[in-house]
């Protein structure tokens, strides 16, 4: 086990990974404001998974898709504790691979640390296609891979230039997301009561969560396949930790997104969700062909439904775009930092931005995408499946680094212990049981690219990965150890 804590931040001008010593770098700079932080804290739980994915989730699981979404929503909640007890001590852009590194040892750190990168730049792909899909359609004289060509360049560019630019285009991307489902919530909610002047919308309440054949029409066990639809959309909470380190205030806007991730959580899944299945039966085909969102909006008369919510679904992805590259990239800068990548990826620009880390994570998302055009049903897939269960196993991490980690915290400093996890170790062992129980189920999802593949390559991705950092490990013990050069 390492004994090389995360560095700790208590100036609010540098942040914890800065290193005035190292040549050519002048360190991350705090350049996130307050209302930066606190946009990019709401937006990193509000992805596009939420407005394309749901109607699945709905299809399987009926009205009880909300048991689901409070199911995931829980074990987000708790994960977020835990990872906000840590991220409030010691605020760093390396975020849980750090914690991993002094917790459980620098194998640990390294392999969390390289699989969320992973993770993200499978992401950009993602989501840079799904962009220029939208676009295209609006204006097909762009051919689709040039769209996705243009948001990439545009956004590396805008993460390029310092990393108040970043903040600043999650500020405007997350408050048109945070305006839209308030908006939707609302007109639902009105429409749902008969309400909503000029909407011709039969005043349901919320008959329609019980009236066609139940609130489980599928059974109890589609509670289950709805959390496996749903789990991958809550991804991105975390990224609000790795931010703090670059914002005037890690402890506090550390604090403050832990202490508020239940309402977010509750108001814009819960809460949009509850309304589209109160607005329409589970089972009405338009849920599945035009989407959740836009069947609701279409059913109490909102003129070009569609558009609408395509234009939204657009800024949610050019929203993940941009987290994805800034989250990716820190976590390549802190790889650098502690060694576990090329030294490059640690050096940053005089403005504080970590250029080689950008560029060497946009690279990658550049040859996904390339994939994804050239390759989709072979090598994109092979990767999308073989990324697809990390998010399960960086909350592993989480669990397992907290455990340790409050230990050294209250030895080393309990003053810094000012967000606590509950019931510690109680709850964290329970989390750690829900996360594996999920694990255990996708294994039972044999479908073509179902829950099985992405366990099974994931896991073979990770053991991959457990192996290099192993072998490092080894070679430096070794060169440690070994004699000196008599010459």
């Amino acid at each position: 086990m390492t004994t090389r804590p995360p560095v700790p931040s208590t100036a609010p001008v540098t942040s914890t990974d800065s290193d005035p010593n190292a040549s050519g770098s002048s360190g991350l700079q705090a350049g996130l404001k307050n209302r930066h932080l606190s946009m990019i804290a709401i937006g990193g739980v509000i992805g596009a998974g939420l407005f394309v994915g749901s109607g699945s989730g709905i299809a399987a699981a009926g009205p009880g898709i909300l048991v689901s979404y409070a199911l995931v929503g829980v074990l987000v909640v708790l994960v977020m504790r835990m990872l906000g007890e840590m991220a409030a001590a010691n605020p760093t852009s390396g975020s849980f691979s750090a914690y991993a590194d002094r917790a459980l040892g620098r194998w640990a750190g390294f392999t969390i640390g390289w699989l969320y990168w992973f993770f993200w730049v499978v992401v950009l792909a993602v989501e840079a296609t799904a962009g220029a899909k939208i676009l295209a359609g609006w204006i097909p004289g762009v051919p689709q891979w040039g769209w996705a060509l243009i948001v990439m360049i545009v956004l590396t560019a805008s993460n390029l230039v310092s990393v108040s630019s970043y903040g600043e285009f999650e500020f405007w991307f997350a408050g048109i997301k945070v305006v839209a489902i308030a908006a939707f919530i609302v007109l639902g909610g009105l429409a749902i009561f008969g309400l909503l002047p000029g909407s011709d919308h039969p005043a349901s309440g919320f008959s329609n969560l019980t009236a066609h054949g139940g609130f489980l029409p599928n059974g109890p066990g589609a509670i289950l396949t709805g959390v496996l639809m749903v789990v991958f959309s809550f991804m991105g909470s975390e990224i609000v930790t790795l931010a703090a380190g670059e914002s005037e205030d890690p402890q506090g806007a550390v604090t403050k997104a832990t202490n508020s991730v239940i309402w977010r959580i509750a108001v814009f899944y819960l809460g949009s969700i509850l309304i589209v299945v109160s607005l329409l039966r589970w089972d009405d085909p338009a849920i599945l062909k035009d989407g959740s969102y836009v069947a609701a909006l279409s059913s109490i008369g909102i003129p070009h439904a569609a558009q609408i919510m395509n234009a939204i679904v657009l800024t949610s992805v050019l929203s993940c775009l941009n987290s994805g590259l800034y989250t990716a990239s820190r976590m390549a800068f802190s790889l650098g930092r502690r060694s576990d990548a090329p030294a490059g990826f640690g050096l940053t620009t005089n403005r504080g931005v970590p250029r080689t880390a950008i560029l060497a994570s946009v690279v990658f998302g550049f040859v996904a995408v390339a994939f994804n055009y050239l390759w989709p049903d072979t090598v994109f897939q092979f990767l999308l499946n073989s990324s697809g269960a990390i998010a399960l196993f960086v909350w592993l991490v989480i669990c397992f680094s907290q455990l340790r980690m409050r230990k050294i915290i209250q030895r080393e400093s309990p003053e810094k212990l000012v967000v606590r996890m509950w019931l510690y170790p109680y709850l964290t062992w329970a989390t750690i049981a829900l996360i594996t129980f999920v694990l255990g189920y996708m294994l039972t999802d044999t479908a073509d690219g179902g829950g099985r593949e992405q366990v099974v390559l994931s896991t073979l991705v990770a053991v991959a990965v457990v192996a290099v950092a192993l072998t490092r490990d080894r070679l430096r013990r070794n060169r440690a150890h070994s004699p000196a050069d008599p010459s």
